[in-house]
């Protein structure tokens, strides 16, 4: 059987990487990604050879991942944090059909609702709700139910894509709905960069975050009903002090 390896690599930085993720990249001849996430791992492994496509040809860089272990060599194709979370994972292994004698291992990462939650503080401690902002796989009246079914049910949200040049006010929109259901005054926070150059954070109430610009490099939480600010960043409570 030839090997497909299908990594999480994390946010960026290395000591983000699982020591799983760090081994399956070292033992692979052959290193595939979006040209963003091979620039942050070529240095820790020079000696590879690397392939890359840019983004929109996703499902190329898959079938381009298993020629290349058909070959005979031992493939591992990365992605930014959890390979399986709005990651390659899922159209790697629908496509595996058609490829049976590939054997494929799903290796996981640090996703960024759970590295930008740990700068902020603690505010996923209770149950939340991750959505994708962008439209381009998912059409906007699907997550617009999503937003309002999340907010209704007071889940703390994590919102990943949360604007774009071409949805500039997709952020916006989702604060009105949420704030339909809950005040403007609950506590929001935002990762920028998370892991890498750049990286930063910021603390807001829903009202603020409205009017806030964002990009594609934010991470975006937005608190329930008792998420709040304490001294060393934000928190919502699962309870253990009522116990």
């Amino acid at each position: 059987m030839y090997k497909l390896y299908v990594v999480g690599i994390g946010p960026g930085a290395y000591e983000d990487m699982t020591i799983r993720a760090s081994r399956c990249l070292d033992n692979s001849d052959v290193i595939i990604g979006y040209t963003v996430y091979v620039d942050l791992v070529k240095a820790y492994f020079p000696k590879k050879r690397y392939l890359t496509t840019p983004m929109k040809q996703e499902i190329e860089r898959c079938h381009m991942a298993f020629q290349e272990a058909q070959k005979g060599n031992t493939v591992s194709m990365i992605c930014s944090g959890d390979a399986g979370v709005y990651g390659m994972a899922g159209p790697i292994l629908e496509l595996s059909e058609q490829y049976p004698e590939v054997e494929v291992e799903v290796i996981p990462g640090v996703t960024a609702a759970l590295s930008g939650a740990a700068l902020l503080g603690a505010p996923l401690t209770h149950d939340f709700a991750v959505i994708s902002l962008s439209d381009l796989l998912t059409p906007w009246d699907v997550i617009v139910k999503r937003i309002e079914m999340a907010s209704k049910a007071d889940f703390t949200m994590c919102i990943y894509n949360p604007s774009s040049k071409k949805r500039a006010d997709y952020l916006e929109k989702a604060c009105d709905i949420i704030g339909q259901y809950r005040s403007l005054d609950t506590v929001c926070g935002i990762a920028w960069h998370i892991g890498r150059e750049g990286e930063k954070i910021q603390q807001l109430t829903l009202r603020e975050l409205r009017g806030t610009q964002v990009d594609m490099f934010a991470t975006v939480f937005i608190g329930n009903a008792t998420t709040k600010n304490v001294k060393t960043g934000i928190v919502t409570p699962r309870g253990y002090h009522t116990k």
